[in-house]
């Protein structure tokens, strides 16, 4: 007698099944506007008043007068240099927190806990973290009574007057927000690392450093480059704590002005086409931001 042939199970269609919400969810959200955007970029269409100007094709006009304007390099340097103030130091810090709570030496007691505390500010809402640091940095606020009392300061120092007190305080809010989250994405890294290369670099006698250094690192590599790429684009996107805590006039002088800012007052001016162009000359500087931090991050070394 023949024997039966097994009928071989395929699950592909399932696969495939599943993908379908994935697929249709990007298109309608993510895809169309995408679309939608460079279209719009491409017309002159703006209120004057109550008279509507167009839609009349123009081509690169807008993108030609976004570049003529020198505001935009501008924004884009304010943009960049608040991003780094609050990312360097979140950076670091992380990847210390990261190392400390992998560490099987140290063997430390409530663990979770400190994780927890951590990760919370990443839970509050930026306008309230805003507001917060508006009532407390004021020029009457705690932080300036703290500070005259303590003989710091023989008058309150006017933070949201200054350049570098206003960056300061939009860096250090988007650092608390999110160092939590960054550490706890480097500690799921760092927990992926096999063990054993720790304990035979102890064996052969290395130093926390040296280990760190040259294991912890460069195997650590691939989620680094994750992080380093949605920060950067999370910066790039900068808007909520800077438009709440300047109430959207980017003071002073226009030091804390963000990319997103300036499209946000495109699109409250009812200026659709400006606004599509700053979009698309948004998305190309941050997709050559981002391939520049990849290759870099991920060139073979000699």
């Amino acid at each position: 007698m023949l024997k039966k042939k097994a009928s071989c199970v395929s699950y592909t269609k399932w696969g495939y099944l599943f993908l379908i919400p994935f697929f249709l969810i990007y298109i309608v959200f993510s895809l169309v506007p995408l679309v939608s955007t460079f279209y719009n970029s491409l017309f002159e269409n703006y209120m004057s008043g109550l008279t509507q100007v167009g839609p009349e094709f123009v081509g690169l006009e807008n993108l030609r007068k976004i570049f003529a304007d020198g505001d935009m390099l501008k924004y884009t340097k304010n943009t960049l240099i608040m991003w780094l103030l609050g990312f360097i130091p979140q950076i670091i810090m992380s990847l210390l927190l990261a190392a400390w709570f992998t560490d099987l030496r140290l063997r430390i007691k409530g663990a979770g806990f400190f994780k927890t505390i951590i990760y919370m500010p990443n839970l509050i809402m930026a306008s309230a973290f805003a507001m917060l640091f508006f009532a407390l940095f004021s020029d009457i606020g705690p932080v300036n009574d703290i500070l005259v009392e303590l003989g710091i300061l023989s008058q309150p120092f006017r933070f949201m007057s200054s350049v570098n007190g206003t960056r300061g305080l939009v860096a250090l809010m988007n650092f608390l927000m999110w160092f939590g989250n960054t550490t706890i994405l480097l500690m799921a890294g760092m927990m992926g690392i096999d063990t054993a290369l720790f304990e035979a670099a102890q064996v052969d006698g290395a130093k926390s450093f040296q280990i760190f250094r040259l294991i912890t690192m460069p195997l650590l590599k691939p989620i680094l480059l994750y992080v380093v790429i949605t920060s950067l684009i999370g910066g790039m996107q900068m808007f909520d704590v800077p438009q709440i805590l300047t109430n959207g006039d980017g003071t002073p002088n226009n030091s804390t002005m963000t990319l997103i800012m300036y499209l946000n007052k495109h699109l409250y001016s009812k200026n659709y086409g400006m606004a599509g162009a700053l979009s698309v000359i948004l998305f190309m500087f941050t997709a050559v931001l981002s391939l520049l931090v990849y290759f870099n991050l991920t060139k073979k070394e000699n």
